[in-house]
């Protein structure tokens, strides 16, 4: 047919002709699946990875660089292999945050590192303690961060005293080792793991079994990138599994009893995505093979072309949660998994503040530092304080609290006196309590705004402020204010009533001073919300850092005057005009 012919047809006539000359596509591009696209790098931090393995780097560390020094430490391994220890450049002081993301790494580094000290359940013995707490003395200037995963990080650590730190952690069974990195990071456990009286399943040897069996298998310290692990049998469910990437959740199946609810996929950062279940009841004895089938399905199918994509949320996202079982029963574990209700709704508070008793009669204590920030002197003092009070173990938490255990009843409230002094409140207020900041740009290389110094004044500010409704008990119960340096979300700002995003904001006189972006209604699960959900961001809604505790005055009298009865926070934040939440 001619194109005179078709230009009398009508529009059904002629569009056969057209489908002969369909457009063309371009080839999609391969993801890096090892499984699917093999093995072959396509990026420069696949091939790096593939050359040499980071677990192989603390050789050179101790044999190299602690002999000869920062200058002496190849590029590669000092940007990335180093991580696999839990060590990072720190942020070389007096670099604002508006250059932040305009430096290259070697210009915003200083000659000192940031060293993650890796605490899996959380759980440390006093001398455990007292060791950390002496070696931030003696190489870190006193410097000590509780992390919201449960780890304590050093900062002015000198590569050259690396391999003393080593031996003085290794003495008490502690380590650094794959901290940081593309592998599977610190495991997170419930901190009152068995001593509580309601809890329903003790995750202690499970976690233990993960971290003796597959810490430092060279068979899974290449993944795309990090890997998270959250394991609780407490219900209070206090490990804020659903942005892991993997969580084991405690419940008692009607028929199986008690095991776990497994879980997929959470992750935070710029691309926010909560972790789905997968519907599968995990007995005890399937949840080391649970969690390897899943290390091994992000390690064989995660996406390594873009870092960008990397994570296991992504892989869940275009796969789902009926194929992932799939892959998971099929190819990795070899037999299915038993179908399984949700866990309960949460019956407590996860954050395990105040004093409570332990189910062999005595007690444990959960205090809060402010912010997360202690000092190595703290520590020490701490883990002779507990002691003296018949105390010789402890929790760190994935709220930057303590959880002290096993006090005798006549110890408990010396013991919240003494914590008291050295900083750590057993009863604190509501925004002590519910306030966590990430390190900030103090040390953070990526960060572009101060945060604990932002936090601890924030605190005061509004303790001082709102006392009056403190003493009417009109403040709510909890409220969470988390404050982030940068868009990154060390601090979960997208799971909090309140969370801060670092960045720099415009001023009139056009100079850019620090501020954060406001996330307002967030939280995970909780006794006082159904599920999970992301905070919820209002166009243009943006504070300095200098009227932040201005802001949240004003939106938390703004909830008191116009919430409705049994309202939350984050029920009213979201349900909230606009205009009342400015």
């Amino acid at each position: 047919m001619t194109d005179t012919a078709l230009a009398g047809a009508s529009p059904d006539q002629a569009a056969p002709a057209r489908a002969k000359r369909p457009a063309s596509r371009p080839a999609a591009k391969p993801h890096g699946q090892w499984k699917v696209d093999g093995t072959a790098p396509l990026n420069a931090n696949e091939t790096w990875k593939q050359e040499d393995n980071g677990l192989n780097v603390r050789e050179r560390i101790e044999s190299v660089y602690a002999k000869h020094g920062f200058d002496s430490i190849d590029g590669t391994d000092l940007h990335g292999r180093f991580r696999w220890w839990g060590l990072y450049t720190q942020r070389k002081p007096g670099i604002d945050g508006g250059k932040t993301a305009t430096l290259e790494p070697h210009e915003l580094e200083d000659k000192y590192f940031m060293l993650r000290v890796r605490i899996d359940g959380g759980a440390l013995s006093t001398e455990q303690l007292r060791v950390i707490g002496q070696i931030s003395v003696d190489f870190a200037r006193d410097s000590a961060d509780l992390t919201d995963r449960q780890n304590i990080q050093l900062h002015w650590i000198r590569v050259e005293d690396m391999p003393e730190i080593w031996r003085r952690l290794e003495s008490v069974d502690l380590s650094t080792t794959e901290a940081c990195g593309d592998v599977p990071r610190v495991i997170l456990g419930s901190p009152v793991a068995g001593i509580a009286r309601d809890e329903i399943i003790d995750p202690t040897p499970l976690i233990q079994e993960l971290a003796e069996r597959f810490i430092g298998d060279p068979e899974l310290a290449n993944l795309p990138r990090k890997f998270k692990t959250a394991i609780t049998g407490h219900p209070s469910q206090d490990v804020v599994h659903e942005i892991n990437d993997i969580g084991l959740v405690g419940m008692v199946h009607p028929e199986l009893g008690p095991g776990y609810d497994l879980w997929v996929g959470g992750a935070l950062s710029t691309n926010p995505m909560l972790g789905k279940r997968l519907g599968a009841f995990v007995k005890p004895d399937q949840a080391a093979d649970v969690w390897l089938g899943v290390t091994s399905i992000f390690r064989d199918y995660g996406y390594r072309r873009m870092r960008t994509k990397a994570r296991l949320k992504f892989l869940l996202a275009d796969w789902g949660t009926e194929k992932f079982r799939q892959v998971l029963e099929d190819e990795y574990l070899g037999y299915k998994l038993s179908d399984g209700p949700a866990a309960p709704k949460p019956s407590a508070p996860g954050d395990h503040i105040g004093v409570h008793e332990q189910k062999d009669g005595k007690f444990f204590i959960g205090a809060t530092p402010l912010a997360g920030r202690l000092s190595g002197s703290q520590l020490v003092r701490l883990a002779d304080t507990l002691e003296a009070r018949g105390s010789r173990r402890l929790r760190t938490t994935p709220h930057q609290k303590i959880v002290v255990l096993d006090v005798p009843k006549d110890e408990v409230e010396p013991l919240v006196a003494e914590l008291d002094a050295l900083g750590l409140s057993a009863r604190p207020s509501v925004f002590r309590r519910g306030t966590i900041a990430c390190t900030g740009i103090e040390y953070c290389k990526l960060a572009i705004v101060e945060t604990k110094v932002t936090a601890a004044t924030a605190v005061a500010e509004l303790e001082r402020r709102l006392a009056d409704l403190v003493e009417s008990k009109q403040l709510p119960q909890a409220l969470s204010l988390h404050i982030n340096g940068c868009p990154n979300s060390c601090a979960r700002i997208q799971t909090a009533d309140i969370g801060l995003k670092g960045m720099m904001l415009p001023t009139p006189d056009g100079d850019p001073t620090p501020g954060f972006q406001v996330h307002l209604g967030g939280g995970l699960a909780s006794s006082s919300r159904e599920e999970a959900g992301l905070g919820r961001t209002v166009r243009g809604l943006k504070v300095t850092a200098g009227e932040l505790p201005d802001y949240v005055e004003r939106v938390v009298r703004k909830f008191v005057a116009d919430h409705a009865e049994g309202q939350t926070f984050a029920e009213w934040a979201f349900a909230a005009d606009e205009g009342d939440l400015q």
